[in-house]
């Protein structure tokens, strides 16, 4: 894997160098000093990963990876000084098409790269995801399908460039709608409190990170919080579940949208924007669940990916750009309760 390095500080830049070289199958492609010098580099020398600072001089790392997601679209991860000062802006790039984000190595006293491990794990999950030959996860065991009481339900799955997307959606969905609203967005566990704020901001609307034991009510919108799969538990409770555990993804939204499937309590799937092709089966699994199944249409993606193979298994009712989608998810539910 060909990794370009963007950072304005020297010692940050040869640590993330040292890194890389330490990490098998992967060389650094070519290092920038500001957002602008990425943009630039990226065009002429496409990177198979991009670690992305985000304050810098001439052109800051959120800008740099709007321009970079819409001239020449990569693997983008967020690497910062500290991401907990930064959430805001780490949301925003994360809107944007950045995959996730974690915070800069540093060269320790003992000569050793403090957060070097961190950062290879991130490196190998991203690996992983843009390899073309990823195999399928097996889908999570569980028992035959069965009614479950409770309100219909819309679930949302998203990857690259979701929270935006999510807010999106969710701006579109009336107050008063008779629906629960489950999301699983493609972010470590630490982040998803962030992100429910976030999006709460951002759609007006009050989002909180899903805990065991919940019940899905109408009205509550809830994002999976991990640290593991996010699921229905044959009881129609909330729950998590280490398994699939070879999942490139955790949380998955295919282990989410699959356990629902099972409980038929009904309503609306949404597979959104990312890379990869996680929901696509899980999308499916709904489709033959009796629910309506809407995946982002390749024009308003920012990655088109988890759709596309959404599509290409037959498991999306429609294919909308994303203005349609909270409208039609909105019709879907009102079918639904007659």
């Amino acid at each position: 894997m060909r990794i370009g390095i963007v950072n304005d500080v020297m010692l940050a830049t040869a640590a993330l160098k040292r890194v890389i070289a330490a990490t098998p199958g992967c060389a650094v492609a070519w290092t920038a000093a500001n957002g602008a010098e990425a943009v630039a580099k990226a065009a002429t020398d496409p990177a198979d990963l991009i670690l992305m600072d985000l304050i810098m001089p001439v052109m800051d790392g959120v800008e740099a990876t709007r321009r970079i997601m819409r001239e020449s679209p990569c693997a983008i991860l967020i690497v910062t000084s500290t991401v907990s000062g930064h959430l805001g802006q780490v949301y925003d790039a994360m809107a944007l098409g950045a995959l996730d984000a974690i915070q800069t190595p540093v060269l320790g006293l003992s000569g050793a790269i403090d957060g070097a491990k961190a950062l290879q794990d991130k490196i190998a999950v991203i690996g992983k995801l843009i390899r073309r030959d990823a195999r399928r996860a097996p889908l999570p065991a569980g028992p035959a399908a069965t009614a479950t009481g409770g309100p219909p339900v819309i679930a949302i799955g998203a990857s690259t460039g979701g929270p935006q997307a999510i807010a999106d959606v969710l701006q579109a969905l009336p107050d008063d709608l008779p629906a629960s609203i489950a999301i699983v967005q493609h972010v470590d566990s630490h982040f998803a409190p962030g992100l429910a704020e976030w999006l709460s901001r951002r759609c007006h609307k009050t989002v909180t990170t899903a805990r065991a034991g919940d019940r899905l009510t109408a009205g509550r919108i809830v994002i999976a919080g991990g640290p593991d799969h996010l699921v229905i538990e044959p009881t129609g409770r909330l729950g998590y579940s280490p398994e699939p555990r070879d999942s490139s993804y955790k949380p998955s939204v295919d282990a989410f949208f699959t356990t629902l499937a099972r409980r038929r309590m009904g309503g609306c799937g949404i597979l959104l924007t990312g890379m990869g092709r996680d929901g696509a089966d899980g999308l499916l699994a709904l489709r033959r669940a009796g629910y309506h199944t809407i995946a982002q249409d390749q024009a308003t993606s920012v990655v088109w990916g988890m759709p596309k193979a959404a599509t290409e298994i037959d498991a999306a009712v429609d294919v909308l750009p994303l203005a349609e989608i909270g409208p039609r998810a909105v019709k879907a539910i009102k079918e639904f309760a007659g």
